[in-house]
């Protein structure tokens, strides 16, 4: 086929192709506004904004832009990326999160992956490489490295088959959906959660749906009540 009509195929294509909107988290500002400027001659991607890891308007500012896919530099995020990552599921739940990174361990990896990570891209990949993640990104595309991508699925079949196999109805809950119940069972109410947690009011909102979904009742009430009869017993007294 002449080369002529494959350059208006390609142009076409790229007209049609969707905008996904990118937000870059990163500690280094100069290598965000390097990457954003080289970013947009991409066609199919724009950056609408940057924040560092630890900047405390992160999530107001992913809460006024509504990114489809936040990159995040896993090594800025402190002993414990896994803070902010799940802070990013319990506040935006449709948010596509890509690793970014410079870090290379395949155990953080499968942390990552454990905690909705949904792509990892080392920081040395092609820019060609990290749009075409960024794109899948936005379709809810997965895509992790050759060199990880066996350990994080046997990670996540291994949880697979433990939750499987648990037989208890808490025993879906995770460690955070667990100390919001408990604080359902002593009859706090969301505000009173989201204080003794430090988080949102919505994340409190975004875990009991969980909560309730996990627990197959369609009230906070029968939650509490599945709960005690589970086992799960007020670590407060009686108000007065």
């Amino acid at each position: 086929m002449p080369a002529p009509d494959d350059s208006g195929v390609a142009a076409a294509h790229r007209e049609d192709m969707p905008m996904v909107r990118i937000f870059l988290v990163d500690d280094h500002e100069m290598l965000r506004d390097a990457l954003a400027a080289r970013l947009s001659l991409a066609p199919g991607v724009c950056v609408v904004g940057g924040a560092a890891a630890g900047d405390p308007q992160l999530l107001p500012r992913l809460a006024g832009l509504r990114p489809d896919v936040v990159t995040v530099e896993i090594g800025h995020c402190g002993s414990d990326p896994r803070v902010l990552l799940d802070r990013l599921a319990a506040e935006f739940p449709g948010l596509s999160v890509v690793a970014l990174t410079d870090r290379r361990e395949t155990a953080l990896a499968v942390a990552a992956a454990k905690a909705g990570v949904l792509a990892w891209v080392p920081k040395d990949s092609t820019i060609d490489h990290l749009v075409d993640v960024l794109r899948g990104a936005g379709l809810g595309q997965a895509s992790y490295p050759p060199a990880h991508l066996g350990e994080v699925l046997r990670a996540l079949r291994e949880d697979f088959r433990r939750a499987r196999d648990r037989t208890g109805p808490l025993d879906m809950l995770s460690h955070r959906e667990r100390e919001v119940l408990a604080s359902m069972v002593d009859g706090k109410r969301r505000s009173e959660i989201a204080r003794e947690l430090c988080v949102s009011a919505n994340t409190v909102r975004t875990h009991t749906h969980k909560i309730l979904t996990k627990l197959g009742v369609g009230s906070s009430l029968e939650a509490v009540r599945v709960a005690v009869s589970s086992g799960m017993r007020p670590a407060t007294g009686p108000k007065t």
